[in-house]
C-alpha cells in the first residue's frame, strides 16, 4: 500500500498563492498521484477542487460537522457538503482542534461517525504534551484518544501520531520514539478496534525535507501529515519523493486485519 502524504495547510493561503502553489505540485509526479493529498481551509475547497479535477492529487478538509443532517447549526460544515467536492480525507481531533477547540473524545466520535456515513475517511489525529511524556504517560494518553475508535468500524483506518511538543517547533522525536508509538498504535487497534481492513498509522511533527527520508523509512511509518512543509512546494516535493521512493522499494509496514 502506498505511503500516505497529506498536507495540512492548516489557517495559510490566499486564492493567488494557492494556485500557484496548487500548479507547482501538479507539475510534479511525485506529488500528483494516489496517495498524496492537500487538506485545504473550507473557503478555499471550491477553489482547490476545481483545480485538481481530473488530477490525481486528492483534496482533503481539515474539519468536519458533528452534525451529519442539514439545519440550524451556523458556520458548520457536514460531511454531505464536504463529500459534494469529492474530499477523500478528512483530519479529526488535530492537536490545534484539541487545545484551542476544546475537542474531547465524546464530540471526535459524533465527527467520526459522520464523516464514515458520509463516505470520507476519518483521520484521527492524536499525540501527547512534553510533560505527558516526560511524566511517562506517552502510551495511555494515545490510547484514551483512541477509544474514539471503540465499537466505530472503518474500512480502511487512519490514525496520525502528532507529538505536540513536535508541531511546529522545529524538533521532532527520534527515530526509536516513532517506531515504539506506531508499534504501540497499531498494537492498540488490533487488539481493540474491530471491523477495519487496515490500518495506516502516518507521522506529523515537523516532518519536512532534510528528515522525510529517515521518518518515512521508520517501522510501522505509513506516511505523513506535514503541516508547515506543505506551504512550500519544494519541501513538499521532496517528502514526495521520499515517500514514493519507498513505495517503489517496497517498504510499508501497513497492517491487514483480515479482510
Amino acid at each position: 500500500m502506498d505511503k500516505l502524504v497529506i498536507g495540512n495547510w492548516k489557517m495559510n493561503g490566499r486564492r493567488s498563492a494557492n494556485g500557484a502553489l496548487l500548479a507547482a505540485l501538479l507539475g510534479e509526479t511525485a506529488c500528483n498521484r494516489r496517495g498524496v493529498s492537500v487538506a485545504v481551509p473550507a473557503v478555499y475547497l471550491a477553489d482547490v477542487a476545481a483545480q485538481l479535477a481530473g488530477q490525481s492529487l486528492t483534496l482533503s478538509a481539515q474539519d468536519v460537522s458533528q452534525f451529519a443532517d442539514d439545519g440550524a447549526y451556523t458556520g458548520e460544515v457536514s460531511a454531505a457538503m464536504l463529500a459534494e467536492f469529492g474530499i477523500e480525507y478528512v483530519l479529526l481531533g488535530h492537536s490545534e482542534r484539541r487545545q484551542y477547540f476544546g475537542e474531547d473524545n465524546r464530540l471526535l466520535g459524533a465527527k467520526f461517525d459522520a464523516a464514515s456515513n458520509a463516505g470520507l475517511v476519518p483521520v484521527l489525529c492524536v499525540g501527547e504534551t512534553l510533560a505527558e511524556r516526560e511524566a511517562g504517560q506517552a502510551e495511555s494518553v494515545i490510547a484514551t484518544q483512541l477509544e474514539v475508535l471503540l465499537g466505530r468500524a472503518s474500512g480502511h483506518l487512519v490514525i496520525a501520531y502528532e507529538p505536540v511538543w513536535a508541531i511546529g517547533t522545529g524538533k521532532v522525536a527520534t527515530i526509536e520514539q516513532i517506531a515504539a508509538m506506531h508499534a504501540h498504535i497499531k498494537q492498540w487497534v488490533l487488539q481493540n478496534a474491530k471491523g477495519a481492513d487496515s490500518i495506516r498509522v502516518l507521522y506529523g511533527g515537523s516532518v519536512k525535507a532534510e528528515n522525510a527520508d529517515a521518518v518515512l523509512s521508520t517501522p510501522n511509518v505509513d506516511g505523513a501529515l506535514v503541516g508547515g512543509a506543505s506551504l512550500n512546494a519544494s519541501a513538499f516535493r521532496k517528502i514526495c519523493e521520499a515517500a514514493e521512493k519507498l513505495i517503489q522499494y517496497g517498504n510499508s509496514q501497513d497492517v491487514n486485519l483480515g479482510c
